[in-house]
């Protein structure tokens, strides 16, 4: 901020001159000092306090130019006005290529003066602009530093958190799916089994979310493969062997992708049950983007609608992929063509998910 009288330094070897303009601009509000020299002006900056230097451009040493550049090397330094008494428009060329604020002719008597001191009010008004440009510009880096550390540290602490729950979540399958293995009651097993499917459904998303460069999407054509791999390698017996898969690499967000893990959770375990009860047999996933909308079909070649209902079932598995196909926003569907089972939900893609409520029964 320019203070309530400026202090200017007037570097001219012409004495009388100089006494001029201090009386000149002392009744136009500025403290004035003067330097005969070149060398002294430029000591006498570097002692601070200065606020604008006028400077002619014939002195014995260093000239005006050379002077100028000097002062412009000075962190901080004060802007300056050219002042020659030449009337040589190349010198005001140089003077202001070499960064002086302002440039103007003087005289021997004085008159100047008043031109001087506005050329000084205009060169104080504009590095003041100037300094809050860059105290602005200053602020907006600063800004900008701390909120890139702020979003590189949040992403830390989600990728941590991802990878803390991703794990815990493993413990908890690999603690049911022990409880399984010692369970003599095969309903007991059964239940066991499809809660540690249902944990590692939402396992692998927190371990996609780990791994990826991007926490706010997972790329469901590698999280459904490697789900389908949790699943070959829990399922009874080899009767996983024949399950494929295929999708397109749609992204979506994690929460949609939990819904979607569980489901194919529940369909792929329902179709490993009923569909073959004597052998095993081709599962398929397939994942595909039409238009706006996700299309996810899973299919057998199974007993289709002849398989009869298990008295043992509780109807847990249904209630979930209902409950998941509506946090989806989804219709599911039957496809009556297909000579098995084949089961298809369609969800938007950019549809937001909704709350989902499982009720047990």
């Amino acid at each position: 901020m320019t203070p309530a009288m400026p202090t200017l330094l007037y570097i001219d070897d012409d004495e009388a001159l100089a006494r001029l303009v201090e009386r000149g601009l002392r009744r136009r509000g500025f403290n004035v000092v003067h330097a005969p020299d070149g060398e002294t002006g430029l000591a006498r900056i570097r002692q601070g306090g200065i606020d604008v230097v006028a400077l002619d451009q014939y002195m014995p040493g260093f000239d005006g130019i050379e002077t100028l550049e000097q002062i412009m090397a000075i962190p901080g330094a004060p802007p300056v006005v050219f002042v020659t008494a030449a009337q040589d428009s190349k010198i005001a060329v140089t003077a202001l290529k070499a960064g002086a604020a302002d440039y103007l002719v003087k005289d021997a008597t004085g008159d100047f003066i008043p031109l001087l001191q506005v050329a000084a009010d205009g060169a104080l008004r504009q590095a003041e602009i100037q300094r809050a440009r860059e105290e602005a510009e200053a602020e907006v880096h600063a800004s900008r530093d701390r909120y890139a550390a702020l979003a590189a540290e949040r992403e830390l602490l989600l990728r941590e958190v991802n990878h803390r729950v991703g794990n815990s979540l493993q413990i908890i399958a690999s603690l049911l799916h022990l409880q399984a293995n010692s369970a003599t009651r095969e309903d007991v097993k059964a239940a066991l089994t499809n809660a540690m499917g249902r944990v590692a459904a939402v396992a692998q998303v927190h371990r996609r979310l780990y791994t990826s460069q991007d926490l706010k999407s997972v790329v469901l054509s590698q999280y459904l493969d490697s789900l389908l791999d949790d699943l070959r390698r829990s399922a009874e017996g080899n009767r996983m062997s024949r399950l494929t898969l295929k999708a397109e690499p749609i992204e979506i967000d994690p929460d949609r992708a939990v819904a979607i893990g569980i489901i194919v959770n529940e369909l792929v375990m329902n179709a490993v049950k009923y569909a073959y009860p004597d052998r095993a047999g081709p599962i398929h996933v397939e994942l595909s983007a039409q238009g706006g909308n996700v299309v996810l079909s899973i299919a057998d070649n199974g007993v289709g609608i002849n398989v009869p209902s298990d008295p043992r079932s509780t109807g847990m598995g249904q209630r979930i992929v209902a409950a998941m196909a509506s946090k989806l926003d989804a219709s599911i569907e039957r496809d009556p063509s297909h000579a098995g089972t084949r089961l298809v939900l369609t969800f938007s893609r950019a549809a937001q998910a909704k709350p989902a409520s499982v009720a047990v029964g």
